[in-house]
């Protein structure tokens, strides 16, 4: 028996309905309140410190980069915000010397200070890794936030302060986080 082709134009159409159902639902005031914590952070000399796995690695990378860009141009003074992903050789060691869990929490022991700001992305809330560098964020005195979709997964309880965007489908988890990101930005420029 011939499988029915679902015609693309559908798919389009319901990716992009189901997307809006989801940017719909970001809590902008979690989405607020992530950002005064950032600008807090700055304003304070501290520096952000975000990551993720997959999608959410390439995500944490971006916001990183439009938040030294952005809030750097209008606070007047530079904002440090480091994506730990973008550190593959020392990830690549952490991994291999100690285990994958612990490729973040490895690179925060080294420049984590009290009052940074440390976000972690994770589409399910589950993986081990971020949790592991969440939880070691928490007890060196770091503010921790997390980015999650589906249930929100055990990062929304273990972070002080989440985003959760209630959506089980990762891809549009995925670019729900990637708007936090942009809104975050768009904070700091006044726009």
């Amino acid at each position: 028996m011939k499988r029915r082709k679902t015609k693309p134009v559908f798919i389009a159409e319901n990716y992009l309905a189901r997307l809006r159902d989801a940017l719909v639902s970001v809590p902008a005031r979690d989405v607020i309140k992530m950002a005064e914590l950032i600008s807090s952070a700055g304003d304070r000399g501290n520096a952000v410190y975000i990551f993720g796995n997959g999608g959410s690695a390439a995500t944490s990378s971006h916001i990183a980069s439009d938040l030294n860009k952005c809030a750097s141009k209008t606070k007047g003074k530079r904002l440090r915000a480091v994506c730990l992903n973008d550190n593959i050789p020392a990830m690549l060691a952490y991994a291999n010397d100690h285990s994958y869990e612990r490729i973040f929490t490895e690179q925060l022991r080294g420049i984590l200070q009290k009052g940074d700001v440390v976000i972690g992305v994770s589409g399910s809330g589950n993986s081990a890794n971020i949790l592991h560098a969440v939880r070691y964020a928490n007890s060196k005195g770091a503010v921790t936030c997390g980015l999650c979709g589906y249930d929100g997964g055990k990062l929304k309880r273990l972070a002080r302060y989440a985003a959760h965007i209630p959506v089980n489908d990762m891809q549009i988890a995925e670019d729900a986080h990637l708007a936090v990101g942009h809104i975050l930005m768009k904070y700091f420029i006044g726009k």
